[in-house]
Parts: C-alpha cells; sequence; structure tokens
C-alpha cells in the first residue's frame, strides 16, 4: 500500500512541472500551479486510489517562484494542505546589526488592505523603531505574531497575506508547524492576573492602543538627518496642532549632531498630535514625533492618544537648587558590598534596552555599556547582575554621630551660569578629541608675502560688481586647492584599510556660529574662479550662522582652511579633521621690511 502511495504522490508532484513546462521564466505561476494542483487531485481522487489513512485528500500546493521577487516569502508546499494561495512574510533585518526584533505594533488588522509603500508593522530593533513596510499590494489573512513579542529572530513568519480578499477567512484558525515557528524565546510573557480574563472589561478605560480604533492616520518618526546622527533635538515646532499640512511645508526644526535641519512634510495632512514638546533633547531615531491625518474631522480623536511602544517624551525639567544639609544624626545606612560603574552625565541606551530595564526595575546608570561608545544593549541588560547589599549587622556597637553627608559647597547665586551643550557643541568635542588621539600632529609653518595677492585684489575688486568684493581668504582657498592638486599626498583620506587620494579639491572653510564651529564645503575649488570660490563662501557662511545649511553642504571635504586673521591672530595650531590628512591655519598679515630681491636691492 505505502509503494502504491508513493507513486501517486510522485505523479501529483510530476503534473503541475509537466502542465507548467511551457511558462516564462518571469511569470507568475501562482493561479496557475494551483488549477494544476486541483487537476492532479482530481485524477488522484478516482476509484484506482482509496482515500490516505489520515483524512480526505487536498490540493498540493507549489511555493511562488516569481523570478526578482522580494519581500513577502510564498507559503512552502505542505502535502495535503487546504489552504488557498498566500504568502509567509518573515521578519527582515531592519538594521545592520539586528538579530533580533520586538513586534512593537501593527498597523494592520486582519482583513485590511495594504497597499504598495503601505506600513504592516512596527518593530523595534537593536537601534530604533522601524517601520515594516509592505512591497507589494495584498491583504493581511492571519498575524502569527502578537504586539509585544520580544526576541522575535529575524527570519521568522510573523504574518500571512493572500491576494484575494475572499481568502482571508480560509486562515482564520492559521497556525504554523513546529518547524516555523519562533523559538521559546520569540513568545511573549504571560500577562499578569488582572489581565488572564480577555473577556473581562478593563477597570479603567485608558488610552487606547494605537492602531486599534483609532482613525486611520500617520505615525511621523524622527529620521536620519545626517549619516553620523544617532540622536536629535526638537528645536522648535513650525506646525500647530490642527494646522493643514502640504507637501513640503517645514514642520519642525531638529538640531543634529552638525547642524539645525528643517523636516519637511511629505505628503498632504493635518497635524493631529504632538508627541515630542518643543526642547526635547537626545531624542533617538526612529521615535514618534507627532501623528497625522487625512482628514480635518479625524483631529478631535488624537486629543489623548498615548503611543503604547514608546515612552513618553519631555524636556528636562530645570535642575533643583541643592538642599541645606541637615545637621541631624546620620543612621547607618545599608552599604553596597560593591559599586557597579555608575555613569556621569547622560546615559546611552536602546530603546530596547531602557525598555527592558524599565520592566525589571533596573537603574541604568549601573549598568555598563558594550556596544558602540559605551552604548547600553539588550545584552547588557539580559546579563546584569545588581551589586548585592551588604546586610546590617546586629551585634555592631553603635557608631559616633556623624553629620549627615555634605554636598559639594553650592557657589552663591549668580556667579556662575550653566550653558546646556548642544549636540553640535557635544559632536564636536568628541570629534576634536578623537582626531588628536588617532592622528599624529606635527605643524609647519612659514611666512608668505602677500604683497603681490594684496595688489592683485585691489585691482580685480575695482572691476568687480558693486555688491562682490574679492577677500583674501578668497585667494587662499584657490592657492590651497592648486597646490593639493600638485602635492595629491596633503589631498588624501584615512579610510583604515586604505588611503584615498582623491582627484578632486573640496576645500572645508571653518566658520564659526553661535552652534559652534562648522565646516561648509566649497566643491571643486580647484576649477573654480575667484568670485564663484567667493559666492560660495559668502552664501554658505551666512546659511551656517543661520543653521540652514543642508547635510551636503557640510559633510565630507578633501582639505580644510582655517582663517582667524581676521581677529589679529599671528599663528595658532589647528586641528586636522578627520579623515582629512592635512589642515591650513592661516594667521593676519603685518606690514614689514623686507630685503628686496630684485636688480635694485
Amino acid at each position: 500500500m505505502w509503494r502504491a502511495l508513493a507513486r501517486r504522490v510522485a505523479r501529483q508532484c510530476a503534473a503541475p512541472r509537466r502542465a507548467g513546462a511551457g511558462a516564462s521564466a518571469g511569470a507568475r505561476p501562482r493561479g496557475r500551479a494551483f488549477a494544476h494542483h486541483k487537476a492532479a487531485a482530481a485524477a488522484a481522487s478516482s476509484p484506482a486510489f482509496p482515500p490516505p489513512p489520515w483524512g480526505p485528500r487536498a490540493p498540493l500546493l507549489l511555493p511562488q517562484t516569481g523570478a526578482g521577487k522580494a519581500g513577502p516569502q510564498a507559503a512552502p508546499a505542505r502535502p495535503w494542505s487546504s489552504h488557498p494561495p498566500h504568502q509567509k512574510v518573515p521578519l527582515p533585518a531592519l538594521s545592520p546589526t539586528m538579530q533580533m526584533g520586538t513586534i512593537a505594533r501593527w498597523e494592520k488588522k486582519e482583513g485590511d488592505k495594504i497597499s504598495e509603500g503601505d506600513l504592516i508593522a512596527e518593530v523595534e530593533t537593536d537601534k530604533a523603531t522601524v517601520g515594516f513596510e509592505s512591497l507589494e499590494e495584498c491583504y493581511l489573512a492571519k498575524i502569527l505574531v502578537p504586539e509585544g513579542t520580544r526576541d522575535v529572530p529575524i527570519g521568522a513568519i510573523i504574518c500571512i497575506t493572500v491576494d484575494k480578499p475572499e481568502l482571508v477567512d480560509a486562515f482564520k484558525n492559521y497556525t504554523l508547524d513546529a518547524a516555523a515557528t519562533a523559538p521559546p524565546a520569540s513568545v511573549p510573557p504571560p500577562p499578569p492576573p488582572s489581565a488572564a480574563a480577555p473577556s473581562a472589561p478593563a477597570s479603567q478605560p485608558s488610552a487606547r492602543a494605537p492602531g486599534s480604533s483609532y482613525p486611520p492616520h500617520m505615525q511621523i518618526a524622527l529620521p536620519a538627518l545626517s549619516p553620523t546622527m544617532t540622536m536629535g533635538t526638537v528645536q522648535r515646532w513650525e506646525k500647530k496642532l490642527g494646522e493643514k499640512l502640504s507637501e513640503g511645508d517645514l514642520l519642525a526644526e531638529i538640531e543634529t549632531d552638525k547642524a539645525t535641519i528643517g523636516f519637511e512634510v511629505q505628503e498632504e495632512g493635518y497635524l493631529a498630535k504632538i508627541l515630542v514638546e518643543e526642547g526635547t533633547r537626545d531624542v533617538p531615531l526612529g521615535t514618534p514625533l507627532c501623528i497625522i491625518v487625512e482628514r480635518e474631522s479625524d483631529i478631535a480623536a488624537f486629543a489623548d492618544y498615548k503611543d503604547a511602544g514608546v515612552a513618553e517624551i519631555k524636556p528636562p525639567p530645570p535642575p533643583a537648587s541643592p538642599a541645606p544639609a541637615a545637621g541631624a544624626v546620620a543612621p547607618p545606612l545599608p552599604q553596597p558590598a560593591a559599586k557597579g560603574p555608575v555613569h556621569k552625565g547622560r546615559v546611552v541606551a536602546s530603546p530596547l534596552a531602557k525598555k527592558l530595564a524599565a520592566e525589571k526595575g533596573i537603574d541604568l546608570s549601573q549598568v555598563k555599556g558594550t556596544g558602540p561608545d559605551g552604548r547600553i544593549t539588550k545584552k547588557d541588560i539580559e546579563s546584569f547582575v545588581p551589586s548585592k547589599v551588604a546586610p546590617a549587622r546586629a551585634a555592631e556597637p553603635t557608631p559616633m554621630a556623624v553629620p549627615a553627608a555634605i554636598p559639594a559647597a553650592a557657589a552663591p547665586p549668580g556667579v556662575f551660569t550653566d550653558i546646556p551643550i548642544s549636540n553640535i557643541r557635544k559632536v564636536i568635542a568628541q570629534r576634536l578629541m578623537q582626531s588628536k588621539q588617532t592622528i599624529p600632529h606635527y605643524y609647519l609653518s612659514i611666512d608668505v608675502n602677500m604683497g603681490d595677492i594684496l595688489v592683485l585684489r585691489k585691482e580685480l575688486n575695482q572691476e568687480m560688481p558693486q555688491n562682490t568684493k574679492l577677500s583674501v581668504n578668497d585667494f587662499i582657498i584657490k592657492a590651497s586647492a592648486l597646490a593639493c592638486m600638485k602635492v595629491p599626498e596633503a589631498n588624501s583620506s584615512w579610510l583604515d584599510t586604505v588611503i584615498r587620494q582623491n582627484h578632486v579639491v573640496d576645500v572645508s572653510v571653518a566658520v564659526s556660529t553661535p552652534a559652534g564651529l562648522i565646516t561648509p564645503i566649497v566643491f571643486n575649488a580647484h576649477a573654480k574662479g575667484l568670485a564663484s570660490i567667493n559666492q560660495d563662501v559668502v552664501t554658505l557662511a551666512a546659511r551656517a550662522r543661520e543653521g540652514k545649511l543642508k547635510p551636503h553642504e557640510f559633510q565630507g571635504g578633501t582639505f580644510t582652511v582655517s582663517n582667524l586673521g581676521m581677529y589679529g591672530i599671528k599663528n595658532f595650531s589647528a586641528i586636522i579633521n578627520p579623515p582629512q590628512a592635512c589642515i591650513l591655519a592661516v594667521g593676519g598679515s603685518e606690514q614689514r621690511l623686507v630685503p628686496a630681491d630684485n636688480e635694485k636691492g
């Protein structure tokens, strides 16, 4: 009997191949293959083949074989499956270092139509909360991984999609095979006893779960406005609640690690809710900033909106003045046996690490981060062992009266002012320290006779338009660019594994702004004239001081010029701008008697 059964299965598997042999490689064979399976199943149900002992026969499905298709994967072939054609959607890698993710929220419900580019779910990675978009039109038939499920490995099947709405009901009770299910670590923790009975209504109608009963809306997350940006500060909201937004409107101004950049709206709508207030610092990438709706009538529904997946972010309160120390005797307190690492200043941790630490009651300042720049990751929280507290000794004599711990002597009011450190200044400090520690600096000085340059500048300015005047710095930029073309070693970049010699000279010009130092770039300075260089420098410097530079205007550069001559500085030692190899520090000019080197002297 088993041999006959094996022959029958082989014929069923071979029937679609023979029938579909003439199909083109790029065609979508899903519907055609399903029809072939119906024919194979009908042939197999003839009286010559009795039904198998485990139940009635059903059409055998083949996986989707469309060439070049990305995103959802077609369901693998399962013998005797009765489910219609469908796609199993795996969890993708949403960051280069991502290994697992947390399903923070489903943006679509079972049965909803999904268009190409629609947000299916929000996944919390080791870096930030990232939206997971659909790559094709379909219908969400079954959610296999519920909201809040942690440690879902990459490639785990999280949902089922189908092409037609009438196929959704077929997956109402769908479950994955044991081999396809996620490992036990991905199973969400059991609910607390108070929420054990799903039918019991909640005692207090708290904020509705986002994505459940709210009108259609878009959650706008903080984007990466520069390649090195990891956090940002919401400087100012340019729109108010309820205002209409048009495509290209300025929504907010975000201070990055480089500059303050305007964040524009990509499509029309209405601003329904602001989730991050003005002045909020160190907002991680991917954090929801606001809610936008398409219809003005939907704004009122978001008055009490709270994002369940992201803690409410508010600007830090002003530091409280230290209270005077009490003169009472301090009672003996249990002392920790071993102190953990105490972070001074802001603690840098991934959103998932912060969430786990809050649930486990772990103080992040006691955790040592192993991520980039000491960043605390999920693994650090899971492996953290709190320092044990030494028990109080019962048989010890009463200690001497000790005054309460006296805090550091507070300076009288008005003696100093604490200036908050902007992201720009913070990054400048980090990069300059990195440059001095990793780049061997050596300094060469030379005096240059500027007499001929000053004469030429005066002659050219007489021919220039009234509102354009060439500066000495324009000549220095042009001369530096031409020198870099002759000495390519000075126009090189250190890239750890190679030294890159650049074939064009993009001169970074150091500009001092109220927010800090920034280096806008004069591109192709070796090929530009003095008037073009002057126009670029004037425009870029003005925009830099206003904080309106775009990322590509100050990121990069192959050589830097820093000029302090206008302040009367004779000479100074500049710090190289990594990964560049050289920087030119220019001092002021002065009148000096120089022996003539001609036929008269």
